[in-house]
């Protein structure tokens, strides 16, 4: 169901406040007062998530000219809303272990892009070379920040290597992070790879979030020898 569809059914249940944590109820008060979920449900996306890209590509021109697009963890689908409107004739690959409610002119894979079989139907959905990989995952928080950050870092990780196996030269990376200081070494691969690698926390990340965006631009092409 999408995410703007839930708060409707949340504010209901607010009233009550039976059998919810007090996590869960500052969620729900959250997410009726926030402007970008309002937006979201009154513009068709399927989540407020929508904006961040929306901003980023705004700041870095991302999907200028981009004519293959792939976007790891999709679900429930708003950063593929996105390109699709920015981007009507482009290549659009998602792929989420979530199933995900059509979107024309994109193909959607159900499937975990670690598994050794993604990749191959990634690439053959994309039909070559990537212009641009997008990643708004993180991993499900356990409620401890350095292990949530370090789940997290592993999946950026694996995106990373994944884009640099399916970017063509010139093509750029996006991934989500979250704050907690570990991320020397993957600093130091995307910096040898990308000709640009800068953080960047969209207005539409909620101020308290810990998590910001790595903007790798630039992409040198795969390493040989």
């Amino acid at each position: 169901m999408p995410a703007t569809h839930r708060g409707g059914r949340d504010g209901r249940r607010l009233a009550s406040g039976r059998g919810r944590s007090a996590s869960s109820t500052r969620w729900l008060e959250r997410q009726l007062t926030d402007p970008y979920v309002r937006r979201a449900k009154a513009e068709g996306y399927r989540a407020r998530a929508a904006y961040k890209l929306i901003e980023l590509d705004r700041r870095f021109g991302l999907l200028d000219h981009a004519t293959r697009i792939v976007d790891l963890g999709a679900a429930p689908g708003s950063w593929c809303q996105v390109v699709r409107e920015r981007q009507p004739a482009a290549r659009l690959v998602g792929i989420d272990r979530l199933a995900m409610d059509p979107i024309p002119g994109a193909i959607l894979l159900q499937g975990d892009f670690l598994d050794p079989n993604a990749t191959g139907a990634i690439k053959q959905a994309l039909g070559g070379p990537a212009c641009l990989v997008l990643s708004d995952m993180a991993a499900n928080s356990v409620g401890h920040a350095p292990t949530d950050h370090l789940r997290t870092l592993a999946l950026v990780e694996a995106a990373a290597a994944f884009a640099s196996e399916i970017l063509r030269p010139g093509g750029a990376f996006v991934a989500k992070v979250l704050a907690g200081g570990t991320e020397a070494t993957l600093l130091s691969d995307l910096k040898r790879q990308f000709a640009s690698v800068k953080h960047a926390k969209p207005p539409a990340s909620r101020k308290e979030s810990r998590e910001t965006y790595l903007v790798a631009q630039g992409f040198r092409g795969s390493r040989t020898g």
